[in-house]
């Protein structure tokens, strides 16, 4: 029994590790969700909100942040940890279930923000 309970337990443990190298290779994207939660823009607050609909209804939603890579950032999909206000809102993330896609690369987002920055000036 206490072998079972052992690799269970580094089973969770390479799970969670996981989930924060995922991080760190999306930082970028991370950083993109924090950057539009900030700087609102209506295309990108659309978007989020069918995102968010779609959160809602999932079995992975973590209303709790029991799953959240980092606490207090809930509501969190349970499946990568990600906070949902962040990941819903960078257009360049996908769901990991498969249930909503990446609408553009980053490169292709940076510039339709660059576009859109420079149409407000004119």
């Amino acid at each position: 029994m206490k072998a079972y309970k052992k690799r269970r337990s580094l089973k969770k443990k390479r799970m969670g590790l996981s989930k924060y190298i995922g991080a760190f290779k999306n930082s970028s994207k991370i950083l993109e969700g924090i950057k539009n939660n900030i700087f609102k823009s209506e295309h990108v607050e659309a978007e989020a909100a069918l995102r968010i609909d779609v959160c809602n209804k999932c079995n992975f939603l973590d209303t709790s942040g029991s799953k959240c890579l980092v606490p207090g950032t809930q509501p969190c999909c349970g499946s990568c940890g990600c906070s949902l206000t962040l990941k819903t809102r960078s257009l360049s993330s996908e769901c990991p279930e498969g249930k909503w896609p990446a609408l553009m690369t980053e490169d292709e987002e940076d510039l339709l923000n660059q576009q859109l920055e420079e149409d407000g000036r004119d």
